[in-house]
């Protein structure tokens, strides 16, 4: 097993797709998996879009970095500006961060939102925003220890099984 020094954060790369979406469906089934449909979270619906998105960001504020432990991809974040209209300021948004199960607790989460407020600083951004799932307790209690908060912004989305899930937004200042 890879020893803390060898962890780090990268840019990802368009060959990381396969791995960032099978450490995506592995975190969100078991964070979401009583409330997402099983269509979700299958690992090779998700790689393509994984793929197309590091490989054609749309701006250079739109990225995706990922957690490695030795040469294995072990976590990422998705960055994008966030679109809120009432958000002032440059606000970029943590639109995905996932650690894989057996990988959590090692320090990976906390190194990439190290790295993704250190790219938001660097295209100067004034805040960071994050829409979590309700059910979502541990990455809330993750965010909250860094410093983001709840701003009482709520949102309902269509789920892909024809229900629902609610989300509440965290936010804070890039200092």
């Amino acid at each position: 097993m890879p020893s803390a020094a060898d962890a780090a954060v990268r840019p990802a790369r368009p060959a990381d797709a396969t791995a960032i979406a099978a450490v995506q469906a592995r975190a969100w089934r078991q964070a979401f998996g009583a409330v997402l449909a099983p269509e979700a979270l299958e690992a090779e619906a998700l790689a393509e879009a994984w793929r197309r998105a590091v490989a054609a960001a749309p701006s250079p504020r739109h990225m995706v970095l990922v957690a490695t432990s030795g040469a294995v991809v072990v976590g990422f974040v998705a960055l994008a500006p966030a679109p809120d209209p009432d958000l002032t300021g440059i606000v970029d948004e943590i639109v995905v961060l996932a650690v894989d199960p057996p990988h959590q607790r090692a320090g990976h989460g906390s190194r990439l939102l190290w790295a993704a407020t250190a790219a938001m600083r660097g295209h100067g951004a004034t805040g960071i925003v994050a829409w979590l799932p309700l059910p979502d307790a541990v990455l809330r209690n993750f965010l909250a220890s860094a410093g983001m908060v709840a701003d009482g912004a709520r949102r309902t989305l269509a789920a892909a099984d024809g229900g629902t899930v609610t989300q509440l937004r965290l936010t804070a200042a890039l200092g």
